[in-house]
Order: C-alpha cells, then sequence, then structure tokens
C-alpha cells in the first residue's frame, strides 16, 4: 500500500493503492470510518490503475481551512502507509 498527497489552494487529494479485495475492504472501511468523524465531507471514488491494483482517491474541494491535511495524516497512520509521495 502507498500513497500520493496533492495539494492547492483550496483543494486536497490523497491516493492510496491497494492489491486485492481483501486490502481494499479494509482502505475503504478505514477511510469511511475516518472521514465520517469530521465536518467536512470529501468526494471519494475508486480506479484500476494495473491488472492487481487498484486506487481509492479521496479529494476535499473548497477546503479552506486546511482540514484534509488533519484527515490525511490519520488515514495514513491508521493504515501505515511508509511510502507517501
Amino acid at each position: 500500500m502507498d500513497a500520493q498527497v496533492r495539494s492547492e489552494e483550496k483543494f486536497s487529494k490523497i491516493s492510496i493503492s491497494y492489491e486485492g479485495k481483501e486490502e481494499g475492504e479494509y482502505v475503504c472501511s478505514t477511510i469511511d470510518k475516518i472521514t465520517s468523524k469530521y465536518q467536512i465531507k470529501p468526494e471519494t471514488y475508486t480506479c484500476k490503475i494495473s491488472n492487481k491494483k487498484d486506487v481509492v482517491v479521496i479529494e476535499y474541494q473548497d477546503d479552506i481551512n486546511r482540514e484534509a491535511g488533519v484527515i490525511f495524516e490519520e488515514i495514513i497512520k491508521t493504515l501505515n502507509i511508509t511510502k507517501c509521495d
């Protein structure tokens, strides 16, 4: 599992790649638990990046107060992601 974070003025996004159905269910349920604790709500979608890997993308539009950074940190720590670009 690895992640990539992108951020601009009012926009923040994290992409987390995972492999297999079981890992995907764990990633998605973890994301749901964490994001539901916060008032700001993301747009979330998944896509296939190879025969073995999928990616879930979490985007925050109009993130004026930069709340997404705290949420992304919690997700990364909870999922024990060691590689994040």
